[in-house]
């Protein structure tokens, strides 16, 4: 399970996203089947992209599929409660899940905000840090070189 790996201190770097980081330190486990690399780093790195990964190879689709209904709960409705409840026994959550998960976002990225641009952890450290400033793209295209 390395989606998630970026946001650890020994895998995290000073200016990648997380998921980068992430997909990068599957892609150096992976060395050995060279044939795998590609499709777990574009699942890893793309896994908080929605509206991609679906229309990719099927590894980094159910990657994506995987993520957003543990974290998300987004296609919870489409399972029934054994087949969730046998999940959670296999893989137990934590009494304060939610909370917790948005917590090891925000360890994982609160030394790095600048990567948050264009992506849902901004969210996470507007949570965490009320005077935090997202960037705007917008603003971006109007403070670019370009006269118009």
């Amino acid at each position: 399970m390395f989606h998630d790996v970026g946001l650890m201190p020994s895998h995290s770097s000073a200016d990648l996203r997380f998921e980068v980081d992430g997909a990068n330190a599957a892609r150096d486990f992976l060395k050995s089947t060279p044939s795998d690399i590609e499709k777990v780093w574009a699942g890893i790195a793309l896994h908080t992209t929605p509206g991609v990964p679906e229309f990719m190879h099927p590894v980094i689709a159910l990657t994506t599929a995987g993520v957003e209904m543990d974290v998300l709960g987004l296609t919870y409705d489409q399972y029934t409660d054994d087949l969730r409840e046998a999940v959670v026994s296999a893989f137990p959550r934590t009494t304060k899940f939610k909370e917790d998960i948005i917590e090891a976002f925000y360890d994982g990225i609160k030394h790095k905000p600048g990567t948050t641009f264009g992506n849902v952890k901004a969210d996470v450290i507007a949570d965490k840090e009320p005077h935090f400033h997202r960037g705007n793209f917008c603003s971006v295209i109007r403070c670019s070189g370009w006269k118009a």
